[in-house]
């Protein structure tokens, strides 16, 4: 099954291979056509029918109300009256002005998962090249969800050229993200401000990966960061397993295997190390789909794993 319902990007075909291809500097508008996103999300009071047979009275449950797709009616969520909906036309035009004035530059849209969630990605502009021409890219990430699985996020997240592996900036906080959950108004402004879309956090992330490019790792260290890294809980939820397919995998990626992985930067150094965990969970993780895994990636259990091994190779430069 396929998550992704519609979708555009611009340039190079993105790491996923999913998406409608657009020339580049299209309108916002154009966008919402293109990645799928010009449509509402409507509500309704949840009503239900009590009696046999289904000829009995519709009532009202006023505390509930139903989400819905203003163009095929399709339902996608049943959430609290207190809920406020994002629409996916506001995504977008979160960077109209960004896009228009700072030198950002759209790159990916679409919807997930029926319209249950939807994203744009956005080149910020920002880039650095790192030892032997490894160049990294910044983007900015914007994605929310009707259905409650995600509150509606803002992030910095880089992109290592050579091998289209994505991960996120730290912004100070450990997930570097700005989380505005549904049962508050999201307010773009207040959102930009927040960020407060400048150089500063991208200046501090290319600190740390020129340290980490700097930082040789021996094969023991490798090893102690991928079995601290790479786990799952037990069945019974009280064990940590390692999950030794996993290791096999990212260690075969950091050695030579990986896109990337001989090059200056990357070798034997604890940059590289995060590489082969980073290009694990977006190009090689076990999924159901392309999809699932840009999903995961991003948003869910992939997302979590590449900032595991961030954190802990920080820890090596302490």
């Amino acid at each position: 099954m396929h998550l992704v319902e519609t979708m555009a990007y611009a340039g190079e075909k993105p790491w996923h291979g999913l998406g409608n291809k657009l020339a580049p500097q299209q309108s916002i508008d154009t966008w919402k056509k293109q990645a799928g996103m010009d449509w509402q999300i409507e509500q309704s009071e949840v009503r239900y029918i009590s009696g046999n047979n289904h000829l009995g009275v519709i009532n009202a449950f006023p505390a509930q109300k139903v989400l819905y797709r203003s163009d095929t009616k399709a339902p996608l969520a049943v959430v609290s009256k207190r809920f406020h909906v994002v629409q996916p036309g506001e995504i977008l035009e979160f960077y109209r002005d960004l896009t228009a004035y700072n030198g950002f530059e759209l790159e990916t849209a679409g919807v997930l998962r029926e319209g249950r969630k939807f994203w744009a990605l956005a080149k910020t502009g920002q880039s650095t090249s790192l030892k032997g021409g490894d160049r990294v890219a910044g983007y900015l990430l914007l994605a929310t969800a009707c259905d409650g699985t995600l509150a509606t996020t803002a992030q910095f997240t880089s992109v290592r050229v050579v091998c289209n592996n994505t991960l996120s900036i730290a912004l100070g906080s450990a997930s570097g993200a700005i989380k505005v959950p549904h049962r508050s108004q999201f307010d773009p402004d207040a959102v930009k401000r927040q960020l407060g879309i400048t150089v500063a956090s991208w200046d501090g992330f290319v600190a740390r990966m020129k340290a980490l490019v700097a930082r040789p790792v021996d094969p023991d260290t490798v090893e102690g960061l991928l079995r601290r890294v790479l786990t799952y809980a037990a069945p019974d939820g009280k064990a940590v397993v390692v999950n030794e397919q996993a290791l096999a995998t990212v260690r075969s990626l950091y050695e030579g295997g990986g896109r990337g992985a001989l090059m200056a930067s990357s070798r034997g150094t604890a940059w590289g190390l995060v590489n082969s965990v980073t290009e694990f969970v977006d190009h090689h993780r076990r999924a159901r789909s392309d999809d699932h895994r840009l999903d995961a990636a991003w948003f869910g259990q992939g997302a979590a794993l590449k900032q595991k091994a961030w954190q802990e190779a920080l820890h090596l430069l302490a």
